[in-house]
């Protein structure tokens, strides 16, 4: 060899030894080419190969580059294989004009401030100029972490890009993404409970960058190098999902994101693995999460409509993958709207219940009365704007999860309420067994007091009372509140415990577990609904010996709670609730309202991280034997609500019989403990 080739070899390795350095010194910012990708993390691009199922006839290209080691022509011969394929076409979206329009919500998401349950936060950037991943917003709230980890801001920007076809939308999504995936590695491959690698997050990332990666897959401002980064880590997020996924409604959402992985990204080697054994779980946990009448199995009604959501998409992947489900499969689903139809309030939002959010449901419900051609499931959620009016109705029992939905009719301003009489729950509990709701004239008048938050400053403050018995219309035994319960039905409730006629509705049950409470006592509580004019609550108290009674009534923080005696009226412009004490024993009264210390006492949280104070009615007094406090509660107008008369007319452990006088009629009932065959409604006039 001359001297001269070998000086030009000499030069070439120097220069392909500068450029490394050069590239390898490039600020992650800078990481724009597959090339620049590539000088800075070799075994990420190299990593990625190993996923892949070279074998596929498209990818033969890629396959020939990686045969020879050339690593840069393999990954940008596998990025024009994703332009080239028609797969997940109803991702893609065309390339819109640019223009310089702007929105609010995604110019604030830019800033780096993103607001997560509410609560508002400005993410640190750290000296290396990545984002604090770890920020646990101003409350320092893990979950404030943790969700702002599952990227659904990222949807935000991008529909705020393909709006308006401003750059700096989609140069966010870049550089988010780069900054991101960069500082998440190396993927630990291990079960975690910290803000990028748990399993929620893992799940809800996947779903996200696979509509990002589609939807911007004709898109120049998406860079190649973070094309490749999405590529290389999707395989971890899968990998994640397959092995460290959860149960109950986590197991939904992160087996649908492997589900997601493994259908639109069909080129891993491991895909068809992976979506077999999704179907498997998939199936499998419906079965045990969904009782037969609908219900998912947490009974809170937040993640009930979490599940079913997952439960639809996986079914939506299934169907793209040309993967057949069981019939079981979508009857299921169809039995969860229905749930969610038939105990839906007059003013389209969902039971407040366990760890739920008072969100509404009139549109999910309309969607579902579509897709199941379900006329009757509209014509609730409209108040009969749409639809046709059911053939059932209009209260509705669910016997495995041991709810009754009382209404008065179908129309905004109708009667309902909700009692739970059923187990403690699998997720997400309360203890609140006997609680009831009360809503009419379109409002809420009783209430639970909500979730409130699961971390931070909120939480520490406010979560043992959201969960306790304290937040709940029930009764407390010498100051104590229930213990958990059995978290399953083993089986559905009969017509013993609960009994729905054109006049009325029945139901009874039973509670005895109390936290460390001396001695032996039980609670059974009776509801008697008189369609379209008052309720009826029997409180029985079993005991051996005396006790101390708390019966809590929560208000709605729009309701003016006033105290007259043994009675409480609750007013709104709308209308009022007068809710009556009839009892031979004499109980004090009062109204708390805010109260901080000696305890958490009234207050009310809607939504996650969202309260307020609330009027708590409390009810004091003490029983020396077993005896029965009854309720009388009627909703009217506020200067005719208040006048009414009760009269116990007898007494015996297992039944009451009382007469009700409501201006001008007069009712004779029989109510039963535990046993609704024996009830008994006459209106005398």
């Amino acid at each position: 060899m001359s001297r001269y080739v070998v000086r030009i070899c000499l030069s070439l390795i120097v220069f392909v030894f500068q450029v490394g350095i050069s590239s390898a010194q490039k600020n992650w910012k800078e990481l724009i080419t597959v090339e620049d990708l590539y000088q800075a993390h070799p075994e990420t691009v190299q990593g990625l190969f190993a996923h892949l199922d070279l074998e596929l006839s498209g990818l033969a290209n890629v396959k020939q580059a990686s045969e020879r080691g050339n690593w840069v022509v393999a990954a940008e011969e596998l990025l024009e294989y994703y332009q080239s394929t028609d797969q997940a076409e109803s991702f893609r979206k065309p390339v819109p004009m640019i223009t310089e329009k702007t929105i609010a919500e995604a110019d604030t998401i830019l800033k780096n401030v993103f607001t997560i349950q509410n609560v508002k936060g400005e993410v640190p950037i750290l000296p290396d100029g990545h984002r604090d991943w770890y920020y646990k917003g101003p409350n320092n709230d893990r979950e404030w972490a943790w969700l702002s980890n599952r990227h659904s801001q990222l949807m935000v920007v991008m529909n705020a890009y393909f709006e308006t076809g401003n750059p700096k939308y989609a140069e966010y999504l870049d550089l988010f993404l780069r900054d991101f995936i960069l500082k998440s590695m190396p993927y630990p491959a291990e079960k975690g409970s910290e803000s990028i690698w748990r399993g929620l997050e893992v799940a809800a990332r996947a779903k996200v960058w696979t509509r990002v990666f589609y939807g911007m897959l004709q898109n120049e401002y998406l860079s190649p190098a973070t094309r490749l980064l999405m590529l290389s880590s999707l395989p971890d997020h899968a990998h994640y999902s397959r092995n460290f996924h959860g149960g109950n409604n986590w197991l939904t959402m992160e087996i649908s994101a492997l589900a997601t992985i493994a259908a639109y990204f069909p080129e891993f080697r491991e895909s068809d693995a992976w979506l077999d054994y999704a179907i498997a779980a998939m199936t499998e946990s419906m079965r045990d999460q969904v009782y037969p009448d609908g219900v998912q199995t947490e009974l809170a009604s937040h993640y009930h409509n979490v599940s079913l959501h997952n439960f639809e998409l996986f079914q939506t992947i299934c169907e793209e993958a040309d993967r057949t489900l069981p019939s079981f499969f979508t009857q299921t689903i169809e039995s969860m709207y229905g749930y969610i139809a038939r105990a839906v309030r007059p003013d389209g939002h969902r039971i407040l219940n366990n760890d739920g959010d008072r969100g509404s449901d009139r549109s999910l419900i309309l969607e579902g009365a579509e897709k199941f051609n379900k006329p009757e499931w509209a014509f609730i959620a409209s108040n009969g704007r749409e639809g046709s009016r059911p053939s059932d109705g209009p209260s509705y029992f669910f016997p495995w999860a041991g709810q009754l939905i009382s209404r008065s009719g179908f129309d905004s301003l109708d009667h309902w309420s909700f009692f739970d009489m059923g187990p403690w729950g699998s997720g997400h509990q309360h203890n609140d067994k006997l609680h009831l709701s009360v809503a009419a004239f379109g409002k809420d008048f009783l209430v639970d007091a909500g979730r409130f938050a699961y971390t931070g400053a909120v939480a520490e403050k406010f979560r043992p009372y959201a969960r306790s018995s304290r937040g709940h219309n029930v009764l407390l035994i010498d100051g104590k509140s229930q213990s958990s319960g059995p978290t399953h039905a083993t089986e559905a409730l009969g017509e013993k415990f609960v009994t729905i006629t054109d006049a009325y509705d029945f139901a009874s049950q039973s509670f005895d577990r109390f936290d460390d409470l001396e001695g032996e006592a039980r609670h059974i509580r009776s509801l008697l609904y008189v369609r379209g004019r008052f309720w009826i609550v029997a409180d029985r108290v079993l005991t051996d010996r005396r006790r101390e009674i708390q019966a809590l009534w929560h208000w709605h923080p729009d309701v003016k709670a006033s105290v007259n005696e043994q009675q409480v009226i609750g007013m709104l412009p709308e209308g009022a609730l007068s809710l009556s004490l009839v009892s031979p024993a004499v109980f004090d009264v009062s109204v708390i309202q805010g109260q901080e210390a000696p305890e958490i006492q009234g207050w009310y949280s809607p939504e996650y991280n969202l309260y307020e104070a609330n009027a708590a009615t409390l009810f004091e007094g003490s029983l020396d034997h077993n005896q029965t406090l009854v309720w009388l509660l009627v909703p009217g107008e506020s200067d005719l609500v208040g006048e009414h008369q009760v009269k116990v007319l007898s007494e015996n452990d297992q039944q009451i019989e009382l007469e009700v006088q409501l201006e001008e009629e007069i009712w004779h009932l029989v109510i039963p403990f535990l046993d609704s065959s024996h009830v008994k409604l006459t209106k005398i006039k």
